[in-house]
């Protein structure tokens, strides 16, 4: 009876022992027994001179914002990073099977990773676990925020694609210490990215490259691994917002052709629309940077629309003008014209008296006054030979006359024979319109498609 007892007891104690060995507790105190690793400050290898492999894969979860202006690209990754640690192993059949664990990342060394194009400290959380496994891998996986800077080449704007770059290496250690490799190739990066990416903005990725190489960080070579990440632009809402508007400004410019040059709507309307495009053009300059190395394609697209309508508007300030000229110098022409039948006829009155007059004088000459009551010594007769040669002579003397005391508005008349005639200026006018439309059109025409040929190219 006793000695069941004892086997009972035997048995229970070793059922105890046996389940203590099955709890992360257990594995923990094997791994730490003093409660706190002793690894956390230097690389776990047990020779100086093997190199901590790092196995290094990057998914984009969201791309955030790439900023043309300041020229920043915000996305948010998840990074996991594989390593050995030669000072962690454990036989996962002394544990009931326990082949990883999870411990807190205080307890344990990690590489020291950094994004060479980050500019701001990663406003997310870091994971306060990583996991251990029992053939010394370590495995962390990490959430980041990356506010990094992106040299973007804006010169097809906004049907532009845009390149990346995302480098990872140590902040310290050289490559003989430590490497970065990538865990697959690119095309699996790229489908793992597809498949999670929850928010692209406006862009759509396309793909991502991966690049292992060497860099010389002052003096002291280090191991990166480059991430570029290929976006484009959804550009069918600047389309719509941007490009679209200015090009129905242009259709309204050209339709004030059809506007009435007499008055001042036409010139008031043109500039209204030039101001318009003004409007325009300041919001693009908010959008691109000021340090692009050539002229966005958009940019030559405003400033040529915005000449074009500059020129049409310089051709009726010009067309007014003219026809200013034109009402101006028509106006004594008229005044002329109101008043010339009664100069004409007053003139005409007027001289005819006076000859009448001049002719009474001559004939009277020949009779000398007398007094009453006398006869006249010798009355001088008529003369009737050459008779018609005197009166030939008297009307040739009246002509000269009327000559030297021209009217007036004879005069007036000779000056207008040699002024331009009424309504010169308005056909100059009309031609130059005519002219004109048919240059803006052939222009503006060229333009657009030589904007869509520089667009379309590779």
């Amino acid at each position: 009876m006793m000695l069941a007892g004892f086997v009972f007891l035997l048995l229970l104690t070793d059922g105890e022992s046996s389940n203590s060995n099955c709890t992360y507790r257990q594995l923990f105190t094997r791994l730490y027994p003093k409660g706190k690793g002793q690894n956390t400050m230097t690389r776990p290898v047990t020779i100086h001179t093997t190199p901590t492999e790092v196995m290094l894969d990057v998914l984009i979860y969201a791309i955030l914002d790439l900023n043309e202006k300041d020229q920043k690209f915000v996305s948010y990754v998840w990074i996991d990073m594989h390593w050995k640690d030669e000072y962690i192993s454990w036989n996962e059949e002394d544990f009931c099977g326990i082949d990883k664990i999870l411990i807190p990342t205080k307890q344990l060394w990690m590489p020291d990773l950094t994004i060479e194009e980050m500019t701001e400290k990663d406003k997310a959380s870091a994971s306060p676990y990583l996991t251990v496994f029992n053939d010394s891998e370590v495995w962390l996986r990490n959430d980041m925020l990356v506010i990094s800077t992106c040299k973007m080449n804006v010169y097809k704007f906004p049907f532009d694609i845009q390149s990346c770059n995302l480098s990872f290496k140590s902040a310290m250690y050289s490559d003989e210490e430590m490497q970065f490799f990538q865990i697959g190739n690119s095309s699996r990066s790229t489908n793992w990215t597809l498949t999670m990416i929850r928010s692209q903005s406006e862009w759509l990725l396309i793909n991502m490259d991966i690049t292992n190489t060497i860099v010389d960080n002052f003096g002291l070579n280090q191991s990166m691994l480059v991430y570029t990440i290929h976006m484009k632009r959804r550009y069918v809402l600047y389309i719509v917002n941007f490009m679209l508007p200015i090009l129905f400004f242009l259709g309204l410019d050209l339709a004030s052709f059809l506007i009435s040059d007499s008055g001042g709507e036409k010139l008031g309307f043109k500039v209204t629309v030039l101001l318009a495009v003004t409007v325009m053009q300041l919001i693009l300059n908010e959008i691109l940077p000021s340090s692009s190395d050539r002229i966005p394609l958009i940019a030559t697209y405003i400033v040529g629309i915005f000449g074009l309508m500059m020129l049409s508007l310089t051709e009726t300030i010009l067309v007014m003008y003219l026809l200013e000229k034109d009402s101006k110098e028509n106006e004594p022409n008229r005044d002329q014209s109101l008043s010339e039948d009664c100069g004409d006829k007053r003139g005409k009155v007027s001289i005819d008296d006076c000859f009448r007059g001049i002719n009474k004088w001559i004939q009277s000459a020949c009779v000398c006054d007398v007094s009453a009551g006398k006869t006249p010594p010798e009355v001088l007769p008529l003369p009737q030979e050459g008779s018609s040669s005197q009166l030939m002579e008297e009307s040739s003397d009246s002509e000269k006359l009327r000559e030297m005391v021209k009217p007036p508005s004879l005069l007036l008349n000779s000056k207008k024979e040699e002024a331009k005639p009424a309504g010169y200026w308005r056909r100059v006018c009309k031609r130059i319109n005519t002219v004109f439309f048919i240059f803006y059109i052939i222009s503006a025409s060229v333009f657009l498609v030589y904007m869509a040929v520089c667009w379309n190219e590779d």
